[in-house]
């Protein structure tokens, strides 16, 4: 049987497979690269202060939660899961999650995006823009405890100032912080409040990021300023909205020195959160063994949450 030359001149070139590289010249490629002593430089220290400030607590509260014990003395009293079935079934733990979860939607559809609206705006140089992004990022600098007095002071019916505007039109002065629902109410516009520079401040520094050469292409194509931020501006910025999303996640689920001082958990532990209910109920009626099984679901919690949205929101595009 005979070849057709042009038929074999036209066939593809076999490719040259990829040589597999051992494991022992791939060792020594890393040796001999430095990275094998900058690994063994700072590793050890990593793992150590890793290992005595999370894996040592954790294990020790997984310990601890299956024990009614007050912290005195060594733990004896063996009690099962019986912690972990008193927080699931009781109320106000139920509520204090509901209460994360409040934070986690008011941050993620009021805060971030009233953030990124107000960078898009101020995100220029001027001097006027530099005033208004620095009377912004002020409430971020005030640590949450003095940020949560300064506002149970201006929320007081007696002498706060709510109390004094509402006696302006002859109306008596309300309690806000002593009725339920406008405690919540006013924790979450505090929150909002609180942490809102810090959102704008990333997304200024994502909107500074942006190519300028882009951005007048699409000008000189003539674009429209809103098509300019829709269509260019927005989707290069993802990975910085992802990103606060995120910490407003992070900063939902740790919300505590806020609630301390505001309403300390009141009225009627209507405005608790995972961690200030860990607290109230768990170290400050000494309560070890109950306050570390709250501590151990809470962990779990923040881990299933924080890999759910890595993994749905923060994977890096694969290669085509």
């Amino acid at each position: 049987m005979s070849s057709n030359p042009t038929l074999i001149a036209q066939l593809p070139e076999p490719k040259a497979r990829p040589q597999r590289r051992s494991l022992s010249s791939g060792l020594r490629s890393f040796y001999r690269s430095g990275s094998l002593t900058t690994l063994l430089l700072f590793l050890p220290p990593a793992l150590v202060f890793f290992t005595l400030f999370v894996i040592l607590p954790v294990g020790e509260a997984s310990l601890f939660s299956f024990f009614n014990w007050n912290g005195y003395g060594h733990p004896h009293k063996w009690i099962d899961f019986g912690n972990y079935l008193r927080v699931l079934n009781d109320p106000i733990f139920r509520l204090s999650l509901t209460n994360n979860l409040l934070v986690i939607l008011v941050s993620a559809f009021i805060q971030v995006p009233l953030a990124l609206w107000v960078a898009l705006l101020i995100a220029d140089r001027r001097r006027s823009s530099m005033i208004f992004r620095a009377i912004f990022f002020v409430p971020y600098i005030l640590a949450d405890i003095v940020a949560g007095l300064i506002w149970r002071y201006l929320f007081d019916g007696d002498y706060g100032i709510v109390g004094t505007v509402f006696r302006w039109f002859g109306h008596d002065a309300p309690y806000v912080l002593a009725q339920t629902g406008w405690a919540t109410v006013a924790l979450l516009l505090v929150v909002v409040w609180k942490y809102f520079g810090f959102h704008m401040a990333l997304f200024i520094a994502g909107r500074q990021n942006v190519p300028l050469d882009v951005i007048e292409s699409a000008r000189i194509d003539g674009a429209s300023r809103w098509n300019i931020t829709r269509f260019i501006i927005l989707p290069l910025m993802r990975p910085v909205v992802v990103l606060s999303i995120f910490f407003s996640l992070l900063g939902s689920l740790q919300l505590f020195d806020l609630i301390i001082a505001l309403t300390d958990g009141g009225p009627l532990n209507s405005t608790h959160s995972a961690v200030s209910y860990l607290y109230t109920f768990g170290i400050k009626r000494m309560q070890v063994g109950f306050g570390s099984a709250v501590g151990v679901l809470l962990f779990i919690i923040c881990v299933l949450v924080m890999v759910f949205y890595k993994r749905l929101f923060m994977r890096e595009a694969e290669p085509k």
